[in-house]
């Protein structure tokens, strides 16, 4: 896929030469073995943050992480998208989905359960064997031939309810598994049901569990169709107001409004709505197994920032523990004031406040620390990351662009990504400047008589009018100089200055698709071409 040669492409070195290194993925891996997994085993990072990656890790296929509270739709998109059943796939308005499934490709169909799925090494799940079987038994891998899963695999988690009681009942630690998760996903969605905009206590602690990954967050509000356009108003506004209360981001989330399922719509007054947002999402998937390098890329980066960071508190809280007496007070003493420490730390190696971890949950892991166990500062191990993110990276970075650039566009195919792609169902088909594509009378004949008297109107010389006749009548659209400009330029298809009464009748029709509010074409279609004006206009081209 792509190339990446030599140590200036952050290449293996072996016995003093350079080896090969055939993919992005295998070179990220490479740097990250010899580069950063040394820093974290020395200063533990794995016990507080993130187990160490693994082959699987950089090798697997982009991933899509479903949440939401129960009977929002999540299972049902997933059966929307892959366009058939998949094992184990339950669906209800209760809450029927009580364990995590990765959905991913297989020759034939079949189930892996949790306990075997954490021991394979080609699967990217065996560090989750530390939650224990209380979550194993609640998590599976559903595989099915499906050519969307070529592509791309999803992951569907359990339905959030409400209370207290739910996250205790469960028997593992639901936020810290979505954590996991998050960490390893292309793309999270948040799904909503347009009757249940609530947020319980789970659900706000499963979305702040996801704290740094913001750029991969997408909202979903399912089943908009249930709802009449001025509840959809009301709906929309109430749940971006509960969204800004949990997801702490000056940015305001993108949220696609639909109903994602085959079945006819209750409410059609917003088709042409929902099918426009259907296919905003639909492209935002599709680019996942195009975007997954620069992702795998990205979250390296982060990791490394964070494992740096991670050793200087290490490496701080051992330098200030007592060699002998008084050992436990000095530990209490340092984790209640982490946070000044946290600011000590940023002044003195000039760090981003954001790039370090979470204070209270720091503080909760350092109760069960040993500290006489850390380590003190070891400047090679900071400059070998130093190293990784200023030179490697940034050179891989520039070779992934170039070598995108080569490629053919590689995106999520099967499934209902194929059905809004081509024939008179696809997206825009038949509406805006594709009107009449098919047909054989010119579309704008339709409205001509009308045009036609406006045209005479304005005192055409030898059948056609002058710039300025035409400007008077086209401001009384009130469209901006710059889109009256190039309705002009697509107009006057004989460029000379002027229209005749067929590039007016063009020009008003090139207006009414605007004023629709569909975007105008770059070059004028085939099909919209004058009668009179197609032999010379094709030839001209």
């Amino acid at each position: 896929m792509f190339s990446w040669l030599g140590k200036q492409g952050g290449g293996r070195e072996r016995g003093g030469g350079s080896d090969v290194v055939q993919t992005v993925t295998g070179g990220l891996r490479d740097l990250y073995i010899r580069k950063l997994l040394p820093l974290e085993e020395h200063y533990r990072f794995h016990d507080f943050h993130s187990p160490a990656l693994e082959e699987a890790d950089f090798e697997n296929k982009p991933m899509v992480l479903l949440v939401g509270q129960y009977s929002t739709g999540k299972t049902t998109f997933i059966r929307y998208l892959l366009e058939q059943d998949f094992p184990g796939m339950r669906i209800g308005p209760e809450p029927t989905t009580d364990s995590f499934i990765a959905v991913m490709y297989g020759d034939s169909e079949g189930n892996i359960p949790g306990n075997a799925l954490v021991v394979d090494p080609k699967k990217p799940f065996r560090k989750l064997s530390r939650f224990g079987n209380a979550f194993l038994n609640r998590f599976m891998c559903s595989q099915l031939p499906n050519q969307v899963l070529k592509s791309i695999s999803i992951i569907d988690s359990p339905g959030i309810l409400s209370g207290e009681k739910q996250r205790i009942s469960r028997g593992y630690d639901f936020c810290q598994v979505l954590q996991w998760f998050a960490e390893r996903v292309d793309r999270i969605i948040l799904l909503f049901d347009a009757h249940k905009l609530d947020i319980s206590d789970e659900f706000s602690e499963a979305i702040k569990s996801f704290r740094g990954q913001d750029d991969k967050i997408r909202v979903v509000l399912n089943k908009a169709d249930q709802v009449d356009t001025q509840q959809l108003m009301r709906v929309y506004g109430a749940l971006m107001w509960s969204l800004g209360k949990v997801i702490n981001t000056p940015e305001v989330l993108r949220v696609y409004i639909g109903s994602f399922w085959a079945h006819p719509l209750q409410n059609t007054e917003n088709r042409r709505l929902f099918e426009a947002e259907a296919q905003d999402l639909f492209k935002d998937i599709q680019s996942l197994p195009q975007k997954a390098a620069v992702r795998k890329l990205n979250d390296l980066i982060k990791r490394a920032r964070l494992a740096k960071v991670h050793a200087y508190i290490i490496s701080y809280l051992k330098k200030e523990m007592p060699s002998v007496f008084g050992k436990e007070n000095k530990k209490k003493e340092l984790i209640s004031r982490l946070p000044e420490i946290y600011i000590q730390l940023q002044r003195e190696y000039h760090i981003s406040a954001g790039d370090f971890p979470e204070v209270k949950k720091m503080q909760e892991l350092l109760e069960t620390s040993d500290f006489t166990k850390f380590h003190s500062l070891k400047p090679k191990l900071i400059e070998a990351v130093d190293n990784m993110l200023a030179n490697k990276i940034a050179s891989l970075m520039n070779l992934i662009r170039q070598e995108e650039s080569n490629m053919p566009t590689e995106i999520v195919h099967g499934g209902a990504f194929d059905g809004t792609m081509a024939g008179p169902f696809g997206h825009g088909y038949g509406e805006g400047a594709k009107e009449g594509a098919d047909e054989d009378e010119w579309v704008v004949a339709k409205d001509k008589p009308a045009y036609d008297e406006i045209f005479y109107t304005l005192s055409p010389i030898n059948g056609k009018i002058s710039g300025i006749s035409a400007k008077k009548e086209m401001v009384t659209s009130k469209l901006p100089n710059s889109v009256l400009g190039k309705i002009w330029k697509l107009a006057d298809c004989d460029g000379d200055g002027m229209l005749d009464d067929e590039e007016f009748a063009l020009a008003k029709h090139l207006i009414k698709i605007k004023l629709d509010g569909y975007e105008l074409p770059g070059t004028l279609p085939s099909h919209l071409v004058p009668p009179s004006h197609r032999k010379p206009f094709q030839t001209a081209e």
